[in-house]
């Protein structure tokens, strides 16, 4: 099915959209929106991962709400408890192997969701094999990140002053010699460079994507 859907896994009720492919899928992927809410754009890279034989999962952390407004998707990310988010993903996460015959799942966010994938990285409990961090603000400490044992994507923008570039070294440096790691800092591209509006980047979102199938085919087979 492809659509909206609630479910409760482990003791935890997760909403959100469910894409899934023709045929048996070759691995699961959650999806986490940005501080917009589970809008279309999101649904609609789910339905990508689809169309490439992934099923694919987009959690709602908001419970329904969508903005459009910056200053009301600001309260509303500042407003999430990222515990009970966290519960979340690791639920949607497990669901997916549990009950849609998945060997691996990985995981991919986008700003507000970008945190919340390298935090998933990081925490036993999300039992993730491989993430894709897009532009995620509020980079943990190197002694935080060197926790992480499973392989780790990430896609910034150069002129993202609200992530300096000195931070995508230290995540690079970090996990280089540690796990699988590809961290770019697109030139030109800035925040959300990959979502749909104006700070879209053609090509840095088309080679991004690329990457993206290229690394969960490697680390999800």
């Amino acid at each position: 099915m492809t659509g909206d859907l609630t479910f409760d896994h482990n003791g935890q009720h997760v909403e959100g959209y469910l894409s899934e492919p023709e045929g048996t899928p070759r691995a699961g992927v959650v999806v986490i929106q940005e501080w917009w809410g589970l809008n279309d754009d999101i649904k609609g890279i789910a339905d990508r991962f689809a169309a490439e034989g992934y099923v694919a999962f987009a959690p709602d952390l908001y419970d329904g709400v969508v903005s459009t407004e910056p200053d009301e998707a600001l309260k509303l990310a500042m407003a999430l408890e990222r515990d009970v988010a966290s519960q979340v993903v690791d639920a949607a996460l497990n669901w997916l192997k549990a009950e849609h015959g998945v060997s691996k799942t990985g995981c991919i966010g986008f700003c507000m969701g970008g945190g919340l994938t390298l935090a998933a990285a990081m925490r036993p409990t999300s039992n993730v094999d491989a993430v894709h961090v897009f532009y995620g603000g509020g980079m943990p400490s190197a002694e935080e990140l060197g926790t992480i044992t499973c392989p780790v994507m990430g896609s910034y923008g150069a002129t993202d002053e609200s992530i300096p570039a000195d931070q995508v070294d230290m995540l690079r440096s970090t996990l280089e010699g540690r796990v699988p790691t590809d961290v770019v800092l697109y030139d030109g591209a800035g925040h959300s460079f990959f979502n749909a509006g104006e700070a879209f980047h053609t090509e840095a979102a088309a080679d991004a994507w690329g990457r993206t199938l290229q690394w969960f085919g490697d680390h999800l087979s």
